[in-house]
Parts: C-alpha cells; structure tokens; sequence
C-alpha cells in the first residue's frame, strides 16, 4: 500500500517523534510505501527514516523552492519534484493509496483539509486517519464535530476520517481498510 503521510519539517521533541518514528517502523515492516513531502529535516526525516530502516519504501514529492531539503534517494526509492506546492499537493495524493495526516503545521493543514474536501464531494474513497498524537487535534476534533453537528458537512464525519490516538491504531485502520490485512 502506499500511504501519504502529511506532517511538519520541523523539528520536534520526542512526544511527536517517538510516534510518528513508531509509526514509520510499522509502515516498513509491513512492506508498505511511505509517499511524503520528500523533505530530509524535521519530522519528515524521522519518518522516512524509520520507514527505510525498517525496509519500505519511499516516494517523496518536493517542490522546487524546497528542493535543497530534499532526501537524496536512489533506487528502488523515488523524489519527484514540482514547480509549486497545488502540483505537490496533487502529486502526493494522486500516489497515494491513503491518507494519514500527523502533526503539522498551516501546510499539513492545508493538506489534510484537502484531502476531506475531495471526500466529502465523493472525489475520493481513499481512508484517511488523523493520528492526534499527545492530544494535538483534540481542538480540531471539536471543531469537526461542531461542523457536522450544525449542519456543515453533508457526510458524516466517520465517512471522511478516522481519528487515532497510537501508530498502532492508524496502520490497522488502514490496513482493514484496504483488505491488506
């Protein structure tokens, strides 16, 4: 499977990392490819480490104005890079299989409501999990709920995403989700 990862290039302490390397190791293991901003700092780097070291695979989509951060990759791993970050946002999800979006900032938000735009409109079936971890969307949640709650979402909102608390959670979902598991 190829999973999306949306998240931050920054760089985090260890209550972001341990999960989000946590869930790079389980990706790999399961031989499943990690799609990513391409970026070789900050989060994004825990993540595509973890997902190598652990023996999956890696395709990253940078952007030209990004592109002295990006990873170095060789073969069998791919970097695609575009002229802007709507080309990078289409590439990701165009080789994705699914969605998971981890802690970010304005661009993993971005990202993340793009990808619950596409399925609220019936664009996209691909499952998406927000993996809240140490609490980081609870507001964001709450926002959700309040959307569907007053009428703003025509779908319900277990139809547009899942929400887990641990690596362990996301992987499943998505793994049941796709029949991989």
């Amino acid at each position: 499977m190829n999973i999306c990862v949306f998240l931050s290039a920054a760089d985090l302490d260890e209550r972001y990392t341990r999960p989000a390397r946590e869930f790079a190791e389980l990706l790999g293991k399961a031989g499943h490819t990690l799609v990513w901003g391409g970026s070789d700092v900050g989060l994004m780097k825990v993540v595509a480490d973890g997902v190598e070291e652990a023996g999956g695979r890696l395709f990253g989509v940078s952007v030209e104005f990004l592109e002295a951060k990006a990873r170095p990759v060789t073969d069998p791993h791919q970097m695609l890079v575009t002229a802007d970050l709507a080309e990078r946002k289409a590439a990701l999800l165009e080789n994705a299989d699914a969605v998971v979006i981890m802690v970010g900032g304005t661009g993993t938000l971005d990202e993340a409501t793009e990808i619950l735009e596409l399925k609220k409109h019936g664009k996209t079936q691909k499952p998406v999990v927000l993996l809240n971890t140490a609490g980081f969307y609870d507001g964001l949640k709450t926002q959700f709920r309040r959307m569907e709650d007053e009428g703003f979402l025509p779908v319900p909102l277990t139809d547009l995403v899942f929400f887990a608390d641990e690596p362990v959670g996301a992987l499943a979902y998505l793994e049941e989700s796709m029949g991989t598991r």
